[in-house]
């Protein structure tokens, strides 16, 4: 049986690490750490988004039109959000920055997690350590929000999420 070459949604938040390092040099092991996913599966995802044409041959700098190109047009297919119940946990999508300050809604969408202090309608992170990792790093929790709207929101909130990444990753 062959290997799966498909995307995964933890590919996904790999991808968002690195453009939110913008230039800085990064190391396999230090992204796993902090990721809080496995040096082989950071590899792994590598080499998948090397395949998808998402990054470069040496698997050091992202294919920036590419990754924005998918972002927009086919991210919402293959890892589609769908609001659950209410929980505690940490703010996402319109909910959190930066689109929490352009748009005003009732409904606030968080990622589950023990020390989140907002309450409102669980989205499944891309990966479970996005949580902790966003609590760690601000750039990567805008850029993983930004792409959670484009998910779930409606047709303004997702042009405003794509205005944003395309400032922050080109």
């Amino acid at each position: 049986m062959k290997k799966h070459r498909g995307m995964r949604s933890q590919d996904i938040v790999v991808l968002l690490k690195i453009a939110s390092m913008k230039k800085e040099q990064w190391y396999l092991k230090d992204m796993a750490y902090t990721l809080g996913i496995s040096q082989s599966e950071v590899s792994e995802s590598l080499n998948r988004s090397k395949i998808a044409g998402l990054i470069t041959e040496d698997k050091k700098r992202l294919m920036k039109n590419n990754l924005l190109d998918f972002l927009e047009h086919g991210l919402r297919y293959v890892f589609p959000g769908e609001p659950g119940a209410i929980q505690r946990g940490m703010p996402t999508a319109h909910s959190a920055p930066p689109l929490n300050s352009a748009i005003l809604s009732e409904e606030t969408y968080v990622w589950p997690w023990a020390e989140g202090e907002a309450r409102g309608q669980v989205i499944e992170p891309l990966h479970p350590g996005v949580p902790l990792a966003c609590a760690k790093d601000s750039a990567l929790y805008e850029l993983l929000a930004l792409v959670d709207a484009i998910r779930l929101g409606r047709a303004r909130e997702k042009q405003q999420a794509m205005e944003e990444l395309r400032e922050r990753i080109l």
